[in-house]
């Protein structure tokens, strides 16, 4: 039996990262690790809660539900948890993954305040190897895209009409007369706004190689035609 709940979190594990390689290559928040964490301690809290009934309730206590408690502190934690997922700027949500371990601690908690060490244990092993090992072997061995994040910039131009050729610039498209030669970068999100004195503002939010330092992006961008000002924060 504790084989058999031993290779359902090792399922829960490998689903879980399905599920995140699925999001992360569509740029979304839900990441490899946080999706990993939810199905690893949900299966615990799932298979905690079906073997406490066999455990504890019986013929001299047939009204009791020994589960009754820990799902209010699994439902309480979620509170605790929405109080570290950030999102800064419109740009970008940070806190998924810390958020879901604080849940899956309270998932560790009732496993072994109801008995069940084995499978603590082996939830504890799971969710290290999916946050720490898990993720950066994905991006060895994965597609490009795994191997992006995300860079918040914001760029001040003069007047002049030449926006479309700064973005194909930005993106690392062929410029007519301008050769351009470096990692592609993907604008994800755009917004251009009208300043008081007619410059533009442009705000945007590019895919950029993991490989590729935040520096190099500001550089680039600053070198390019008609830029005054650029700001750059890695998300």
């Amino acid at each position: 039996m504790e084989l058999e709940m031993v290779v359902k979190m090792c399922l829960a594990l490998l689903f879980g990262l399905f599920i995140g390689i699925d999001r992360q290559l569509k740029q979304k928040p839900l990441g490899i690790k946080t999706s990993m964490v939810i199905c690893v301690a949900s299966c615990l809290v799932t298979l905690v809660s079906i073997e406490s009934f066999d455990r504890f309730a019986g013929p001299n206590h047939p009204n009791m539900d020994p589960m009754r408690l820990a799902a209010q502190i699994v439902s309480g934690i979620g509170f605790l948890g929405a109080g570290v997922i950030l999102r800064r700027s419109n740009d970008a949500i940070s806190g998924l993954t810390s958020a879901a371990m604080i849940w899956a601690a309270s998932g560790l908690g009732i496993a072994i305040g109801a008995g069940f060490y084995i499978e603590a244990v082996v939830a504890v092993v799971l969710l290290i190897i999916a946050v720490n090992f898990v993720p950066y072997l994905i991006k060895s061995i994965g597609p490009e895209k795994l191997n992006q994040r995300d860079v918040s910039v914001k760029i001040v131009m003069e007047t002049n009409d030449y926006m479309t050729d700064l973005i194909r610039h930005i993106e690392r498209k062929r410029v007519p007369g301008q050769p351009i030669a470096g990692p592609v970068h993907k604008i994800r999100r755009l917004r251009i706004k009208d300043l008081d004195d007619g410059r533009q503002r442009i705000d945007m939010v590019i895919a950029a190689p993991e490989k590729e330092y935040t520096t190099e992006i500001y550089y680039f961008i600053k070198k390019i035609d008609h830029v005054l000002s650029v700001e750059i924060e890695h998300l």
